[in-house]
């Protein structure tokens, strides 16, 4: 009984804030905008004002407040929404991983930066490739990846193989060592040296462009099944000569995780193989 109170209390509160930016994007921003611009530019500068800039400010002040409490079997938006399940882990230097996955004909994303993002917009609307397209931020360990690779998709930026990696390491705030803590466990630390690392992984494929459902943004559609793009990567760094050892570990029982685009879902079989780099 409990438990279907606070659902429907947060059911209606979540109605509530989509009433309020309704409301304020029809009589309050679009009326501000229109007196100043022609009408089409105004309906385009309300939208992005609304979905990129007020909404995100929203949902962010809100989870000051109200943060999810999860195992990190997953990483999540910097909105603090669940996004891709981590399904792959490597053993290696910073060095070695760039060295093995460009090897296996992964390309390394590009910073993410005001140059970048405009030429990721350019090549999509020109279907130009871009091999080494920024990410968007996901998050585990309270920062985000330290590194990403991709494999673009018939030579189209908008349907890519990718994959994000974050250096397993105590050195991120307190409050998500136990996250830290947590992988370490997974991992037996015999392959650990003073320069080799436990890099986590999410790897995951992008099928198209789709609606946030949350706040209305463009993002990628991915593909639900994140299990083929783990033996993806695990398939290449074998062909690329650079892998030495696997093994799989079970996390938990498979799972079925609803994402931020509209209409999407991640499935994944519970299961993360752990790849040993030549050294």
């Amino acid at each position: 009984m409990i438990a279907f109170l606070a659902r429907s209390i947060k059911r209606l509160l979540v109605l509530l804030t989509g009433v309020i930016v309704i409301y304020l994007a029809v009589w309050k921003f679009f009326p501000f905008f229109d007196h100043r611009i022609p009408v089409s530019l105004a309906l385009l500068a309300t939208y992005l004002f609304t979905a990129y800039l007020f909404l995100p400010a929203a949902i962010r002040l809100f989870r000051l407040f109200v943060q999810p409490a999860h195992i990190p079997l997953y990483c999540v938006t910097p909105d603090g929404f669940a996004s891709d399940p981590i399904n792959i882990g490597i053993i290696g230097t910073r060095v070695e991983i760039i060295e093995a996955m460009t090897s296996a004909g992964w390309h390394k994303a590009d910073k993410k930066t005001l140059r970048t993002t405009a030429r990721l917009a350019i090549s999509i609307l020109l279907q130009r490739p871009y091999p080494n397209a920024p990410f968007s931020a996901l998050f585990l360990f309270g920062r985000q990846q330290d590194l990403g690779f991709q494999q673009p998709i018939e030579g189209s930026s908008s349907n890519r193989h990718h994959v994000r990696f974050w250096a397993c390491q105590l050195g991120g705030p307190e409050d998500f060592s136990e996250h830290l803590h947590f992988w370490q466990r997974i991992h037996k630390l015999h392959n650990i040296t003073d320069n080799r690392q436990f890099w986590v992984g999410a790897a995951s494929k992008d099928i198209g462009v789709i609606p946030i459902r949350h706040n209305a943004q463009i993002t990628h559609m991915i593909d639900p099944d994140t299990n083929a793009e783990r033996e993806l990567i695990v398939s290449d760094l074998e062909k690329s000569g650079y892998l030495t050892d696997k093994r799989e570990v079970k996390l938990g029982a498979p799972y079925q995780l609803k994402n931020r685009a509209f209409g999407g879902f991640l499935q994944t079989d519970g299961t993360m193989t752990i790849c040993v780099l030549k050294d």
